[in-house]
């Protein structure tokens, strides 16, 4: 079966050019980015104040708006890289316990529940996954309301863009390092805010929007670097035990009068830490594994770009799933191609109805084999009906009574785990229902029953409530002998 999915993230994956857009508040910046014989060719860019907001304003007002400053700048690229505002994104920590890879899943969807504070229907979650020196994980859950990705598709489509990637412009700045014993702290200046995020253990482990650290006094923007600095000590004091003691630097990107203000003072204000603070004015040789411009400035549109023609996924994807082909193929052939799309439907008529004559013949065929075999076949299934009938005669194990025990010792006998109900089918189909103190206590037991010789296909299902009251089912499939029993 071909994966239209992925068949869609390879041609994006072989884009040469793309234009990175960084929109925050009111303002919206934008650079075209080409990569060229492994080196990147900045060319056009823009930094511009938008005077309709993009979440309450019409969609194609604002699409108008931004198409008309694409084309003052020169832009004619289509695919574009969004950096999301990091006041749009929602966060909750998660400590990960010790479980099976296929469990976590399933685990960060309960805690998410959990954590956020609205309906995780109306959310579009990513996470990042790491690990802290004592080897325990952790996971940070980012979710962008559907709604504000929803309208921001429409607006680009209004403006005659397709969007590649939905990210924060945080992430592309500074994205997570391989070392995970080198973790990193990153404040970005942006329009009104001062955007925090530490990467340690191979992972985001925070991210924070510093509201009140930038004051408009007239014209002239002030810094808060007392603020900043608070607030950077609180998020680490915050942080899981194992990963406080891997972040081992501070790295401050913005417009070089603020973001040197803030490198001197924090500096002063972290020095007992032992953080080395780093203000970065340039890009590193073969940072994105191409060669960048000496002279290119740092700028959260090019390093979204840049990661997306480098090839390495976004640390948050936030992009809504594509609409399904058969309603693109619909929407293209209601226009001037109804002909063509007629022509097409009719072939396709011809052949399927070509596939169908050929299974008519089939079925004739097998038809008149059962026809000779049918009194033959009688006979066996009243045979086999007999032998069903006084087969429990004859045995000399009380099967039901041997599911029960194990099902009885893999249950913990701390009562943290109980059943309500048990189901046997046919002595071998089994289905219990009941209730569990907490989600892990109920992994265990599932992985007693697994360990089991004569059970076969353990299955968690639906679960509901919360600790200390998860209500649970699950099923499993009992062999007599063991797992290669006949």
């Amino acid at each position: 079966m071909i994966d239209l999915a992925k068949l869609n993230l390879a041609k994006r994956s072989r884009l040469t050019s793309v234009l990175g857009l960084a929109l925050d508040g009111g303002r919206l910046e934008g650079l075209v980015l080409r990569r060229v014989d492994g080196a990147f060719q900045a060319q056009q860019s823009f930094s511009v104040s938008l005077s309709l907001d993009p979440l309450t304003n019409d969609p194609e007002l604002v699409g108008r708006e931004i198409r008309n400053h694409l084309d003052a700048a020169g832009v004619r690229e289509h695919y574009c890289v969004v950096g999301l505002p990091l006041k749009w994104a929602l966060t909750t920590h998660v400590a990960v316990p010790d479980l099976p890879e296929e469990d976590i899943a399933s685990f960060l969807q309960i805690e998410a529940e959990r954590g956020f504070p609205c309906d995780i229907n109306t959310l579009q979650v990513a996470t990042s996954r790491c690990r802290g020196a004592s080897g325990r994980q952790h996971a940070l859950l980012v979710g962008v309301q559907k709604n504000h990705v929803a309208v921001l598709v429409l607006v680009l489509r209004a403006a005659r863009l397709k969007p590649v990637s939905f990210t924060l412009a945080i992430t592309a700045l500074q994205p997570p390092g391989l070392d995970p014993a080198h973790g990193v702290m990153a404040l970005a200046i942006r329009e009104s805010h001062v955007a925090l995020q530490i990467t340690a253990g191979g992972g985001v482990a925070a991210l924070r929007a510093l509201e009140g650290a930038l004051e408009l006094e007239g014209s002239h923007c002030l810094l808060r670097a007392d603020i900043v600095a608070r607030e950077a000590r609180i998020t680490l004091g915050q942080l899981p035990a194992d990963l406080i003691g891997t972040v081992k630097a501070i790295r401050i990107f913005g417009p070089s009068d603020l973001a040197q203000q803030l490198t001197d003072e924090m500096e002063l204000r972290l020095d007992a830490m032992g953080l080395k603070t780093e203000l970065v004015t340039r890009y590193a040789a073969g940072q994105f594994g191409a060669k960048v411009p000496a002279d290119t400035a740092v700028r959260p549109a090019f390093n979204l770009a840049a990661g997306r023609l480098a090839g390495p996924t976004a640390v948050f994807e936030f992009l809504p799933p594509r609409v399904a082909a058969w309603k693109q193929m619909a929407e293209r052939y209601s226009s001037g191609k109804l002909r063509a799309g007629l022509s097409t439907a009719g072939a396709l008529a011809l052949l399927v109805g070509a596939v169908f004559f050929y299974q008519q013949c089939q079925l004739w065929r097998l038809e008149s084999q059962w026809s000779n075999m049918a009194a033959k076949v009688g006979e066996l299934e009243d045979i086999n009906k007999q032998i069903n009938q006084y087969r429990p005669w004859y045995d000399e194990t009380v099967k039901g009574l041997s599911i029960l025990r194990c099902v009885t010792q893999a249950f913990p006998d701390d009562g943290s785990v109980t059943a309500k109900t048990v189901e046997i089918r046919d002595l071998g189909s089994v289905t219990c229902t009941g209730t569990a103190r907490n989600y892990p206590v109920l992994l265990q037991t599932l992985q007693k029953l697994r360990a089991l010789p004569q059970i076969r296909d353990a299955n968690l299902g639906p679960t509901r409530g919360q600790s200390p009251a998860l209500q649970f089912s699950f099923s499993f499939a009992w062999i007599e002998g063991g797992k290669n029993g006949n």
